[in-house]
């Protein structure tokens, strides 16, 4: 269930992130054919699907990595579809890849300083947010010294987490965040991706582990072909439906 969302916190409920009939590609063809739906606020809300669906493309194009042929996106009711990326983490969005997301030959303290370095004045991490940020990670909190290229994989990915949340940002999107992970951290970086969510920060991320993240998650999409065959309640998706007939692109 989505937790309440205090008036302050969701900006009169405005949707942190609203995505109407976009339209993505490389060359001559789209990956995203006019893909549409809203982001509540205070939500996990998990986009899923087979390989070669579009979900790395898609999450790509809210980040500003890749631009729009046709459609829109809206953060928190504002147009950012022809904003560069480094202007949409100013304006509240934050991203972490898949892969490469921190600096592996700096330290955990130092990551953390670098990810302030670029935002402009009213993103500058204050010592308050650093602290909130340091509690919700306390392997983060722990390991300040030590180079990030030392840490477990489970631990970089919390260390980038922590460095995109240094930006106070109010959506934050994750690029598989379990991928590569073995299966006893798996578990751990999903409860921290609740942790997230209860500090007020909604979640937008894509998944392939289907079994581990949708537990954790409000909502689920289910992109098919650069479509949207399903968006329904997470805890729902996997009782109420048959994933591989989704994913063949059969009726729901």
């Amino acid at each position: 269930m989505t937790p309440a969302v205090s008036a302050s916190a969701s900006s009169a409920l405005i949707a942190p992130l609203s995505v109407r009939d976009l339209r993505v590609g490389y060359g001559a063809g789209d990956i995203l054919k006019g893909v549409s739906f809203e982001v509540p606020p205070g939500a996990i809300f998990t986009i899923v699907g087979p390989n070669g669906s579009g979900k790395s493309t898609l999450i790509k194009a809210v980040a500003g990595l890749v631009p729009a042929r046709e459609g829109a996106v809206h953060l928190l009711g504002s147009d950012i579809t022809r904003l560069p990326a480094n202007q949409r983490v100013n304006n509240g969005l934050a991203y972490v890849p898949q892969e490469h997301n921190v600096f592996r030959n700096m330290t955990v303290g130092e990551n953390l300083k670098l990810a302030t370095e670029f935002l402009d004045a009213t993103r500058v991490a204050t010592k308050t947010q650093r602290d909130k940020v340091l509690e919700m990670f306390p392997d983060v909190a722990e390991r300040l010294q030590l180079q990030a290229g030392n840490l477990s994989g489970g631990q970089r990915q919390m260390l980038a987490f922590a460095c995109a949340l240094m930006a106070n940002p109010e959506l934050l999107l994750l690029d598989e965040p379990s991928a590569g992970l073995s299966p006893k951290f798996v578990e751990q970086i999903f409860a921290a991706v609740r942790t997230v969510r209860d500090s007020g920060v909604t979640i937008f991320m894509i998944e392939q582990n289907v079994a581990a993240s949708l537990p954790f998650s409000d909502t689920a999409l289910v992109l098919v072909a650069g479509e949207v065959r399903l968006v329904t309640a997470a805890d729902r998706l996997l009782a109420d439906h048959d994933l591989h007939q989704l994913y063949l692109g059969r009726a729901a």
